[in-house]
């Protein structure tokens, strides 16, 4: 009996590791060394390439989310694979970005500021797992994520894009200040969650 307890439980923490929404998750993880390659493409075929596959990232990340939760499929390996999928693949995007010059000058700070945001928030979220308390994310976060999606799908059009709407990289950089300043107020409600705790911890 023991023996089938414990095959039972190695099954279904196989059948937790290849689930369909963690298999979503790990393509999205896969793809990054493919959007990276795009960017040594020579032409606006690398271009297209790179965008079609952050928008195929950005929909595998929605949709692991719906199924894990209408199949019921939830599981930790999915909970902390996810976040490090997002970020990863975003801060693949930005610096590719910022090494091919469509991200330059004054725009590098919304960049950098974003990427700052995704360490930090990172950082105290395991603080805050340590003292069991959750922050629950806002319409706001879910919103800067959406607009940061939005802006970087224009900007790895950059100059393909121009050539069909002028605007597309103007418009990606806009929107990538947007999603910056999304970014500060939203990073400020973790670190004062961290904080409040901290300090309650401490007393």
């Amino acid at each position: 009996m023991a023996q089938q307890g414990l095959a039972a439980r190695r099954g279904a923490a196989r059948g937790r590791f290849g689930s369909l929404p963690n298999l979503l998750t790990y393509g999205r993880i896969l793809a990054i060394p493919a959007l990276v390659g795009c960017f040594f493409v020579t032409g606006d075929w690398g271009r297209w390439a790179a965008m079609s596959i952050f928008i195929a990232a950005g929909v595998t990340d929605i949709l692991d989310g719906y199924v894990a939760r209408a199949w019921e499929q939830q599981s930790a390996v999915g909970r902390m694979l996810d976040p490090i999928a997002d970020k990863l693949i975003v801060s693949a995007a930005l610096l590719m970005l910022a090494a091919n010059g469509t991200i330059a000058g004054r725009s590098l700070w919304a960049g950098v500021t974003i990427l700052c945001r995704e360490i930090l928030v990172s950082g105290l979220r395991e603080f805050l797992g340590t003292l069991a308390v959750s922050v629950p994310v806002t319409k706001l976060a879910k919103w800067k994520t959406v607009v940061q999606m939005v802006a970087i799908g224009f900007l790895l059009a950059g100059s393909a894009g121009d050539k069909i709407w002028p605007y597309t990289t103007l418009f990606g950089l806009a929107l990538l200040w947007i999603a910056a300043i999304f970014t500060l107020y939203t990073g400020y409600d973790y670190l004062r969650a961290a904080v409040r705790h901290a300090m309650t911890d401490e007393d």
